[in-house]
C-alpha cells in the first residue's frame, strides 16, 4: 500500500490570509482553500476520497487546528 502525505506547510503560501475581525488580525483560509476543504469534507461523507484527497484533507485539517490555536492565543491577548 502506498501512503500519501501532504505537508500542511505546503498550503501556507497560497491558502492562508490575515483578516481583520473586530480589533484582531486573525489567520483565515483563503476562499479557494475553504472551498476545497468543504468539497473534500462533502466527498469524505460518502467515502469517495482518493488517497491523495485524504492526505490533502488531513493536511488542511492540521493547518486548521494550528491556526485555530494561534487565533485563540491572539484573542486571549485582548
Amino acid at each position: 500500500m502506498i501512503q500519501v502525505v501532504i505537508s500542511p506547510q505546503s498550503l501556507l503560501e497560497t491558502g492562508i490570509k490575515v483578516e481583520k475581525v473586530d480589533n484582531l488580525r486573525l489567520f483565515k483560509f483563503t476562499e479557494e482553500l475553504q472551498s476545497r476543504l468543504e468539497d473534500l469534507l462533502e466527498k469524505n461523507k460518502t467515502d469517495c476520497l482518493l488517497l491523495e484527497e485524504e492526505a490533502e484533507l488531513n493536511a488542511i485539517g492540521e493547518l486548521d487546528r494550528i491556526f485555530t490555536y494561534l487565533n485563540s492565543l491572539l484573542a486571549a491577548q485582548q
